[in-house]
């Protein structure tokens, strides 16, 4: 299945439904910002007068390489004595 991309300039978040401590976010996702991937947390918070905001933190994404396969059964030599 491939994996899904956002278009540049656009991303997407998602309530977390890991959260176990107040200090992780409540809501996480990805973002493409100019070719580079960003991985977004955002908290509810409140002002003092009441009023509800969702407070951003963007840190760019570490992507894993891409597999290589390695050899195959027939790549090795029979130079094996037994």
């Amino acid at each position: 299945m491939a994996e899904f991309r956002h278009n540049p300039m656009s991303g997407s978040i998602f309530k977390n439904k890991f959260k176990e401590k107040d200090n992780q976010p409540d809501y996480t996702g990805d973002a493409n910002i100019v070719g580079t991937i960003y991985r977004v947390s955002g908290w509810i918070k409140e002002t003092k007068a009441g009023d509800k905001f969702l407070s951003l933190a963007f840190s760019e994404k570490e992507i894993p390489a891409p597999r290589t396969p390695g050899p195959k059964l027939d790549d090795f030599e029979d130079d094996i004595p037994f």
